[in-house]
């Protein structure tokens, strides 16, 4: 009998967690029990055993955590680990009389062990390898926090192995919120929109009551199977250990209520043991076929966020060169040259002011507390830049609601610069996210919370790092992220212009180009020399000596700007102006056309 026939018939209920078990079992909380696979094959047959005596329809493999950098060992050690649970498992379900599941178990690689993209994906490949030659009926991604690696696993998958049954669980917070700040409400939809997923749900982060008013307030497309498996409860710290207390009763309530909601497959993850299996067993009817409040989730349509109240969006849409200036925040308390600024901006026609949060790494007023302050003392239109470097996602997501709270519809999502290296031992950049990730959470949050006056946002473009294609597949992933238009590095040489004409070319955006006007000789030297990503020739500099008055640098400044200007007239749909020292008078003598 396939899953799927099973499942038009009966709840499928799975088995509980291994690795908590097996640590409670070995009476060692450091015990991992993956290495079990190797070192103590039949205690691990014994906990399969156990979960399908409990009434287990379905087994995971030992394998949640068999990734190179969790364990710390060679492609060799890995593959040998990952082949012996499904054999182990194998072998526990050849012993029992009745047709029960095999699902390959895969959890996630963390992203914080020095590896790039295509080599974590390159490891994904090898772990479905390795299970795609024993020819599983099931593969499950369980406690992922987001679907990035999945959509294009699911799509290997699926050409080695058409047939093959794949379930994708993601980790939730009692917010219902993942660790990269998706929400479940999206994570339902792309599980709805990918053909090759044939079930899915959440599992881990949170216990089953939490769980259970996560679920109640969601709606389940009709066409997957809803997996959920919630953790005991939380963990408490007894003689130097972390254990979960003994709740079967109260875990069991709570799972009969999450099947009410019409939910195809349960089970239990960190904390739960065979006996909170086998009261669900005795509890839940598996025949009944209650499917709960299903609806018909279309991606296209969660995605369709009108932005028709911001006159941000409005001007991009006239067809009018939009003019946006960047100020720093003061290092101190002191914020009424930046008023002034502000006000002086405003009467020179600019359209939008930009903050930016802690350039360079060094701290600043809030970049968001800033924007609010001036668009209250001015009524200016502000764009405060968002950088990843400094708060985890707790702090951002507090930060985003306090902005939208306080009338700021207009972002500027970037990655931000690293920490200085003479404060790197006393100073951590936080990087839970970068800013696609940081894009798709903003996303998220527009679709949740601010559909009515959806946050306008955009992202940085660092043309020329780089190959241009790889420039342009970075453009590409931030739009899907949400991105409506990019701000540019400064510009300065006609190579740099061909390679925003090209990017123009191949990608239909909005495109700010930056523009910086060197104010001195010293200036120009310091851009060219100690600021990467930034190309200023030596005619640039040329164009400077050392003995000019201020107001002879500025005009050289204003000249040089005013001419790339007009070269980028017929692809820049505005200008990004980056003021050195907040020179505001400089937008008196720049042309724009």
């Amino acid at each position: 009998m396939k899953i799927q026939e099973f499942l038009r018939d009966h709840k499928l209920i799975t088995d509980g967690a291994m690795g908590t078990y097996y640590s409670r079992l070995t009476n060692n909380e450091n015990a991992v029990s993956e290495f079990a696979n190797i070192s103590d094959p039949e205690s691990i047959r014994k906990i399969h055993k156990s979960y399908i005596s409990a009434g287990a329809n379905l087994i995971r493999t030992n394998s949640f955590a068999a990734n190179r950098q969790t364990l710390n060992i060679d492609i060799k050690e890995q593959v040998k680990i990952i082949s012996a649970s499904y054999d182990i498992a194998k072998q526990a379900v050849d012993e029992v009389n009745r047709k029960v599941f095999i699902a390959c178990d895969i959890g996630p690689i963390s992203e914080n062990a020095g590896k790039t993209e295509e080599e974590i994906l390159d490891e994904y490949h090898l772990i479905c390898d390795t299970f795609l030659e024993k020819n599983p009926e099931i593969i499950l991604f369980e406690t992922f926090p987001d679907i990035r690696y999945i959509k294009e696993l699911v799509t290997y998958i699926k050409e080695k192995a058409p047939d093959t049954f794949i379930i994708t669980n993601f980790c939730l917070n009692k917010n219902g919120y993942t660790a990269n700040g998706i929400s479940a409400n999206t994570l339902l939809t792309e599980i709805a929109t990918n053909d090759g997923i044939n079930a899915g749900g959440f599992n881990c982060g949170i216990g089953s009551g939490h769980m259970y008013q996560v679920l109640k307030r969601l709606s389940f497309p009709i066409n997957k199977y809803i997996y959920i498996a919630p953790n005991a409860g939380y963990p408490e710290q007894f003689q130097n250990r972390m254990v979960f207390m003994d709740n079967e009763g109260y875990f069991v309530d709570n799972m009969k209520q999450i099947v009410a909601l019409g939910v195809d497959i349960i089970g239990g993850c960190c904390g739960t043991t065979p006996d909170y299996i086998k009261g669900i067993v005795d509890q839940v009817d598996i025949h009944d076929k209650n499917k709960g409040n299903r609806i018909n989730l279309n991606k296209e349509q969660t995605e369709q966020i009108e932005l028709r109240k911001n006159e941000f969006y409005h001007l991009f849409e006239s067809g009018k060169k939009v003019i946006a200036v960047e100020l720093d925040p003061p290092f101190d308390a002191k914020d009424d040259k930046i008023i002034e600024c502000a006000h002086k901006l405003k009467s020179s026609g600019v359209d939008i002011i930009t903050l930016a949060d802690s350039p360079m790494g060094r701290s600043r007023v809030d970049s968001i507390l800033m924007s609010v302050k001036l668009t209250r003392e001015t009524g200016m239109t502000v764009m405060p830049h968002i950088c990843c470097r400094d708060k985890n996602m707790i702090a951002m997501r507090s930060g985003l609601l306090g902005a939208y709270a306080n009338g700021i519809r207009n972002m500027l999502i970037v990655t931000g610069d690293p920490i200085p290296s003479e404060h790197r031992q006393s100073t951590t950049g936080v990087f839970d996210y970068n800013s696609i990730r940081l894009m798709t959470f903003v996303q998220d949050m527009n679709r949740e919370h601010f559909s009515e006056e959806p946050i306008y946002f955009g992202g940085a473009l660092n043309y020329g790092r780089g190959n241009i294609d790889k420039v342009i597949e970075r453009i590409n992933k931030k739009q899907a992220a949400g991105a409506k238009y990019f701000l540019t590095q400064p510009i300065f040489t006609d190579e740099d212009i061909d390679r925003i004409k090209y990017i123009k070319s191949k990608v239909d955006t909005k495109l700010l180009c930056g523009i910086m006007p060197l104010v001195s000789f010293r200036n120009a030297n310091f851009i060219k020399n100690e600021i990467t990503g930034i190309n200023v020739p030596d005619d640039i500099v040329n164009r400077y000596h050392p003995d000019m008055s201020k107001e002879e640098a500025e005009w050289v400044g204003a000249e040089i700007a005013s001419e790339i200007i007009a070269k980028l007239s017929d692809k820049a749909d505005g200008y990004y102006f980056m003021l050195p020292f907040n020179r505001v008078s400089l937008m008196d003598k720049i042309r724009i056309v």
